[in-house]
């Protein structure tokens, strides 16, 4: 989760620079990162609630 937060504020500082510099080329690969950190959360996320249902005590 560390990883993934530290992640996003690179991300997000990666697409403010670009825009500030009108980069198209780095703004894009910073729409491609954000994508892949959302991916990776909705992974995680699906990952934790799958493990939640075969848990009993977790409801």
């Amino acid at each position: 989760m560390g990883t993934t937060a530290f992640g996003a504020f690179s991300v997000l500082k990666q697409a403010r620079k670009a825009r500030t510099e009108h980069d198209t080329l780095q703004l894009v690969d910073a729409v491609v990162s954000a994508a892949a950190i959302v991916t990776g959360l909705a992974i995680l996320y699906r990952e934790l609630k799958r493990l939640g249902d075969d848990d009993v005590l977790l409801g």
